[in-house]
């Protein structure tokens, strides 16, 4: 089945403009999902809203928004006072600035989208953006109204492909500050850094998305396959209480794993008997 586009507009820099799609470029749909179930009969369960006071069913229509104060009062938000203030949609997505790709921290980055032509005439248009990006090494920065909000987004080429990421705003970044502020500024001597860098050293690597696999939803599927066929799961085994040791011995024992050659030892003594002393 062909992918469907959760946006279609028009991208535009300056006087030049194309028309083109957002296609997700991750999906949870090939999870396992499960249904809510009433033990004791079997049937679906459906969810209800209710009065948290009266506890009686509300119904859709008068289920409204309402924002809480202080004392516990609420204001209430009709949908079409929502609908009112939601920015009109030009189905344009406007590049307002070519930048570096590593100008933005990538802690904004919220979802990614492929970008790609609608029809075979803006491939042309499309492909020469593209072109003229991966020359200049610069990304795209653009706004557009997305899904009833007006979004910022990273534009730039990737592979063969164009990537449009949605950006978060300022205020949904938080601040390190407020989690790193009292962590004291911890000094090292230079073992314990040579020790580190060579165990870093031993483990380089890059990073391959295949090697990694998604144990939890590999287990949900093999218990429901298991439920199917009437046989039971083997016991996980437990885990093993790991030993609290010394930052420095950590550091070596670690080191001796990643192929660091042992420390080279003084010949031990032998004692009258012909054994080494310890």
């Amino acid at each position: 089945m062909a992918a469907r586009a959760s946006w279609k507009g028009h991208l535009r820099v300056g006087d030049l403009a194309c028309a083109v799609g957002l296609y997700t470029a991750v999906s949870s749909s090939d999870r396992l999902s499960f249904n809510i179930i009433n033990r004791r009969t079997g049937h679906r369960v459906e969810r209800q809203f209710v009065d948290s006071e009266t506890g009686k069913p509300v119904e859709r229509d008068d289920q409204v928004k309402g924002y809480q104060l202080e004392n516990g009062e609420y204001i209430v938000i009709e949908g079409d006072e929502i609908a009112e203030i939601m920015p009109e949609s030009d189905k344009l997505l406007n590049i307002k600035a070519f930048i570096a790709y590593d100008d933005i921290d990538k802690l904004y980055f919220d979802r990614p989208y492929y970008l790609s032509p609608v029809d075979a005439h803006d491939e042309e248009a499309l492909s020469l953006i593209a072109r003229g990006m991966r020359d200049g090494k610069v990304a795209a920065l653009a706004e557009a109204v997305l899904f009833r909000r007006n979004r910022p987004l990273l534009i730039r080429p990737h592979d063969d492909c164009i990537v449009a990421t949605m950006l978060n705003f300022d205020y949904e970044v938080r601040s390190a500050d407020t989690v790193f502020k009292d962590i004291p500024d911890i000094k090292f001597d230079k073992e314990m850094l040579e020790l580190a860098g060579h165990i870093i050293g031993t483990k380089h690597g890059s990073f391959e998305p295949s090697e990694y696999k998604d144990r939890y939803e590999a287990a949900l599927v093999e218990l429901v396959k298991a439920k199917i066929e009437g046989r039971a799961l083997p016991k996980k085994k437990p885990l093993q209480e790991r030993k609290v040791v010394d930052l420095m011995e950590a550091l070596r024992q670690s080191a001796k794993m990643g192929g660091k050659p042992p420390a080279k030892k003084t010949p031990a003594r032998s004692d009258s008997r012909g054994m080494k002393a310890s």
